[in-house]
């Protein structure tokens, strides 16, 4: 297999064969062959004519191209411009907006937001494996500041009591990094309470690992649990030896700077 892109440039030029395209991604759906999505046979064959495959048994939808039970599936858009959008979204730290693909794809702005959400489904986190060894938990709050409000819109929400003080009336984005992998897990969570954050700490984590947060009490219960937990308080210091989260303050600086630069209002029901 040829080396992955590094570039924007290579990665044009790598996708820009329809051919390596379907290959790219069978590499990455079927490593052990190609296998029919409706029945699991791997007795197929491939119409070059069609650049699809036909299953050998019985059954309707016996073809079937790459696309087949993908994010790509039902889109009349080439892969090209699929990998293309992929590889720009994975790369770009700050986000990039469905308006920025659209010009540099060519494609329409409603075809652009259409891929970028396919794409943002498919990379969040469906592994089985739990995070492990040394693991950082924080939580963050994002909604727009009063201050910055049309007052207007401020007197109404304070009539409504939407707007208070820290993160009242905010979204509250609840986050584990694992310093092995580098991997971090976030969410959407309902409140910052110890039910909740102990609950998804057990949830995504193995019992046994370290655990370091900062001095929220909804952490201090986390050695019931089965964790080894020990925590920084920030009104005294930000880092104690190893304990310290500011790998996850790292993830949310970057988040934020996506969400204020890139995206600049997104609806609390796309958060996740």
């Amino acid at each position: 297999m040829e080396a992955e892109p590094k570039t924007l440039q290579e990665a044009v030029q790598y996708f820009s064969d329809p051919d390596r395209c379907r290959e790219y991604i069978m590499a990455r759906r079927w490593p052990n062959g190609v296998v029919c999505p409706t029945c699991g046979s791997s007795d197929v064959r491939f119409l070059a004519t069609r650049q699809v495959w036909e299953c050998k048994s019985k059954h309707p939808r016996k073809q079937f191209s790459v696309k087949v039970g993908t994010i790509f599936e039902d889109s009349p858009l080439p892969l090209d411009k699929w990998l293309c959008a992929m590889w720009l979204l994975v790369n770009c730290k700050n986000g990039i907006s469905s308006y920025e693909i659209g010009r540099g794809l060519g494609i329409s702005q409603k075809s652009a937001w259409h891929v970028l959400h396919r794409v943002r489904l498919a990379t969040q986190n469906g592994l089985l494996e739990k995070l492990s060894g040394e693991v950082e938990a924080d939580e963050t709050y994002v909604g727009g500041k009063a201050e910055f409000m049309h007052l207007d819109k401020r007197t109404r929400k304070l009539a409504e009591g939407e707007l208070g003080r820290g993160g009242y009336g905010k979204a509250i984005v609840f986050g584990l990094l694992d310093r092995n992998t580098k991997k971090a897990r976030v969410k959407v969570v309902g409140t910052p309470k110890k039910g909740e954050l102990r609950g998804e700490i057990k949830k995504h984590v193995e019992y046994g690992s370290r655990i370091y947060t900062d001095a929220l009490k909804s952490y201090r219960g986390l050695p019931d649990d089965g964790f080894i937990h020990d925590f920084v308080d920030h009104a005294e210091r930000y880092i104690k030896g190893a304990v310290h989260a500011n790998g996850m303050e790292n993830f949310w600086s970057l988040f934020k700077r996506a969400l204020k630069g890139t995206y600049v209002s997104v609806e609390p029901f796309h958060l996740q």
